[in-house]
């Protein structure tokens, strides 16, 4: 299978690449170079990571509304 390089030097997969790989927009891919070349593949979240998070975080009925979140007004100085 071949991908085109943009002028920016970005790429675009397939659908069904990354259907396959289970990613969507957002998700990260890892490149892992080899004796053999590139690996790609999915970024997951280690679970040991968000250990600490266990029980400092407020279970609600309500779902997260991402919207509102963005429109709420946030300290510029904590922006990375």
């Amino acid at each position: 299978m071949l991908v085109k390089i943009t002028s920016k030097r970005q790429v675009t997969f397939p659908a069904r690449v990354l259907d396959a790989l289970g990613v969507a927009p957002g998700d990260q891919l890892e490149l892992e170079e080899g004796p053999d070349g590139f690996t790609l593949r999915a970024r997951r979240v280690n679970p040991a990571r968000l250990a600490p998070l266990r029980g400092k975080l407020q279970r609600t009925d309500t779902p997260f509304d991402i919207e509102s979140f963005r429109d709420e007004p946030r300290d510029p100085t904590l922006r990375d």
